[in-house]
């Protein structure tokens, strides 16, 4: 992963050293060339939903909470994009639907990448393509044994 240089940053206290998981994931799914994204600087941040819904405002103009924002590659700034994930919606998120919390914040990530690959969800018919292409992700990270890699403290 010569192309991409990723710099992590955990906001949030309770989540357990996500750099390694982080790295291990994307490297798994940048080795399987499914879905490139451009060389550079990957920024990665965990937060929580106070602090995403200050970007989400700050931004996007919508005074809410959300799980993923993704910005866009800017090779200007050698910048392959950045991925700012809520670690308090994931934990809600997981709890909600009953699924593993490390699985759900993969899912984040992976979402926050394949926007990066190109994959948009405003559509209906864009959505339905995002979802299979995190389904096809998952299992690389599944076959990996990568997605219950993060843990929260108390």
């Amino acid at each position: 992963m010569n192309h991409i240089q990723i710099e992590i940053s955990n906001r949030y206290n309770r989540l357990n050293s996500p750099e390694n998981s982080t790295r291990a994931l994307f490297e798994a799914i940048d080795r399987s060339k499914k879905f490139p994204i451009k060389p550079g600087e990957l920024s990665v941040v965990f937060v929580s939903d106070e602090q995403i819904s200050e970007i989400h405002d700050n931004f996007l103009d919508k005074q809410t909470p959300t799980d993923v924002i993704t910005f866009q590659a800017d090779a200007q700034m050698q910048s392959a994009g950045e991925i700012i994930v809520s670690v308090d919606h994931a934990q809600s998120r997981a709890k909600e639907l009953n699924v593993c919390f490390s699985r759900e914040l993969c899912l984040y990530l992976l979402h926050g990448w394949l926007h990066l690959s190109g994959y948009d969800d405003q559509s209906e018919l864009e959505r339905v393509k995002m979802r299979t292409a995190e389904q096809e992700a998952f299992a690389i990270l599944d076959k990996a044994q990568l997605t219950e890699a993060f843990t929260l403290g108390s």
